[in-house]
């Protein structure tokens, strides 16, 4: 098939398209560098089967040849990018999304939405079914990202029901791995770069706070998967495993060698107090559950994190 990404220099992006080209695809990067990194897929460029386009996906979306598929990853994930950019994560998130189902409609491809565990709030529920609406304060500082992810898939439902579209919509969880941001400002980065160097490790609250934590491998195998399915309606995709943020500090410490104090500041607002998927539907539908062992994913990326800080 080829392949369009959006957002093919970020995080889950670039680890997208490699994995996509090891299948046998070809794909098509889309990055605005806003958030993403050209490092991240600079081994891609010169290979046959990848081709990169520097362009903001708000604008008029237009890629020559045929497309199998469009996959819209384009977006701030992080709450600091989010909070530095609250303009261009809603406009990515309505604007981009309206035109990236829209190629796609053109090019009678699959579209597929990177949409987010962040579409139900500070939930009231625990673990989080794909039933459920959600807890989320549309005017609150968070709200640009939520809102803007909840709008993207009330949006890619109206193509998939009025234009009879094939649709994936996929609710990622958090995640880990190589090629994240050193200053990405999630916990996994912060906590790594805090005790790698000897710094103190800043948990907010009391820590008893919880996420669950997929590694990237897993995720995009996930992502494979379901784009290759024939199911349109939300799939959760993230590790059940649950961790609060404090325990998560203190294995990180333990496994960097680290000997940084632990301090506690003040909750954000809105700050989820649980995160946890239900992936009965993923277990059914797609035959897919996350493998990789959380303390074996954390030394993979401070191996990448040590390396990047050299």
């Amino acid at each position: 098939m080829r392949i369009l990404v959006t957002g093919a220099a970020g995080f889950l992006g670039s680890h997208l398209a490699r994995y996509l080209i090891s299948k046998g695809h070809s794909v098509v990067g889309i990055d605005n560098f806003i958030t993403g990194n050209i490092e991240n897929i600079e081994d891609l460029f010169g290979t046959a089967k990848f081709s990169f386009l520097k362009y903001d996906v708000t604008n008029h979306l237009y890629v020559p040849g045929k497309l199998d598929a469009v996959l819209h990853f384009a977006s701030p994930a992080s709450p600091i990018d989010y909070l530095k950019y609250p303009i261009p994560t809603l406009k990515v998130g309505a604007l981009g999304t309206h035109k990236a189902l829209g190629l796609a409609k053109e090019k009678n491809a699959v579209f597929m939405i990177a949409s987010t565990s962040e579409v139900y709030g500070d939930p009231l529920i625990n673990p989080q079914h794909e039933g459920y609406w959600g807890n989320v304060n549309p005017i609150g500082p968070r709200g640009v990202y939520d809102e803007a992810k909840r709008y993207a898939e009330a949006l890619t439902m109206a193509y998939h029901r009025y234009h009879k579209m094939p649709v994936r919509i996929l609710r990622i969880f958090n995640t880990y791995g190589p090629n994240m941001r050193l200053k990405d400002g999630r916990a996994v980065p912060n906590f790594m770069m805090q005790a790698l160097k000897g710094k103190p490790i800043t948990v907010y609250g009391d820590g008893s706070q919880t996420r669950s934590l997929c590694y990237v491998s897993d995720l995009v195998n996930g992502i494979y998967r379901l784009l290759m399915s024939g199911e349109n309606d939300p799939v959760n995709i993230g590790n059940p495993h649950e961790i609060s943020l404090l325990e998560l500090a203190e294995t990180i410490k333990r496994l960097a060698g680290g000997r940084s104090k632990i301090i506690f500041k003040p909750l954000p607002q809105d700050d989820p107090k649980v995160r946890r998927p239900d992936i009965t539907r993923a277990i059914k539908l797609l035959k897919w559950q996350p493998r990789v062992a959380l303390e074996e994913g954390l030394k993979k990326t401070i191996v990448y994190f040590k390396a990047k800080m050299k």
